[in-house]
C-alpha cells in the first residue's frame, strides 16, 4: 500500500514537471517580433480595433509574410497597444485618436514563430510608433552602439562598455577595446524607458551600470574615432528592443 502511494505521488510530480516544461516551451515560441512599416491608409474611428496600413517595409520576418500579398493590410490593436508619437527623435505616449491618415507608422507585433500573416495580424499590436506624415530621411547612416555606462556623464562625453550594436558599429569595433567614449551635445536627446514608457532626462540622470544605446549619425566611411567625436543624436537608457 505504501509503495502504491509513493508510485502515485511520483507520477503526479512527473506530470506537473512535464506540464511546466510544455508551458516554458510554448512561451518561448510566442516571443518573436514582426515589424511592419507603412502609411496609415485611413484615420481610424474612435476606439477602433484595427488599423489599415499600406505596408512598404519591415523586418525580414514580416516581409517574408508579405510575399504575394497586397500592400494594404489590417492590423489588430487593443487595450494593451501602446501608441508612441516621435517628433525630432523624442517619443511621447499618445492615444489612438492622435493617428491621422497619411502618418508613417511602425507596427510591432509579437506572435509565435512560423505564424501566418493572418495569425500575426490577428494578434494585438504591442507598439504602434507614429512618425507623422513627413518624417523625412536621415542624411547620414546610423551607427548604433549598445552597452553599459562606465561612469557618470562628464565633459560632454559618455564612457560605455560596448557589447553590441548594428553591423556598421560592430565592424568599426573590430580590434578595439570594449570601453569607448562617445561625445554628446546640446541637441542630443536622452530618454529613460520604464517598460514601454519613455521619459526625457538629462545626461546627469543616467545611472552608472545601466544598459544604454547610443545612436550617432555619421558618414559611412568614418573611422571609429570620427564617429565617437560626432555628438550622439540619441541616448536611450533601458530601451526596450521593440522601440528600436
Amino acid at each position: 500500500m505504501r509503495f502504491r502511494m509513493l508510485f502515485l505521488a511520483l507520477t503526479a510530480i512527473a506530470a506537473v514537471g512535464l506540464g511546466a516544461t510544455g508551458s516554458i516551451a510554448s512561451g518561448k515560441q510566442a516571443g518573436v517580433a514582426y515589424i511592419f512599416r507603412g502609411e496609415l491608409a485611413a484615420t481610424p474611428p474612435p476606439n477602433s480595433a484595427s488599423l489599415l496600413v499600406d505596408v512598404a517595409g519591415g523586418n525580414q520576418r514580416a516581409l517574408r509574410l508579405m510575399v504575394g500579398q497586397p500592400s494594404g493590410q489590417a492590423f489588430t490593436v487593443g487595450g494593451n497597444t501602446e501608441y508612441l508619437r516621435w517628433v525630432h527623435g523624442v517619443p511621447t505616449v499618445v492615444d489612438q485618436s492622435n493617428l491621422a491618415e497619411g502618418d508613417q507608422l511602425v507596427v510591432r507585433i509579437r506572435a509565435p514563430r512560423g505564424s501566418s500573416l493572418a495569425q500575426v495580424e490577428a494578434a494585438s499590436a504591442a507598439v504602434v510608433a507614429d512618425h507623422g506624415p513627413n518624417p523625412g530621411r536621415a542624411a547620414k547612416p546610423l551607427w548604433l552602439f549598445q552597452g553599459t555606462l562606465n561612469a557618470p556623464a562628464a565633459n560632454s562625453h559618455l564612457s560605455v562598455h560596448v557589447v553590441d550594436g548594428n553591423h556598421r558599429a560592430l565592424k568599426a569595433m573590430l580590434g578595439q577595446a570594449q570601453d569607448q567614449s562617445f561625445a554628446f551635445g546640446r541637441r542630443t536627446v536622452f530618454i529613460r524607458w520604464q517598460g514601454r514608457v519613455p521619459t526625457l532626462i538629462s545626461p546627469s540622470q543616467l545611472t552608472v551600470g545601466d544598459r544604454i544605446r547610443v545612436r550617432i549619425r555619421a558618414r559611412g566611411n568614418s573611422s571609429l574615432g570620427q564617429v565617437e567625436a560626432t555628438p550622439a543624436n540619441h541616448v536611450g537608457e533601458h530601451e526596450p528592443a521593440a522601440s528600436s
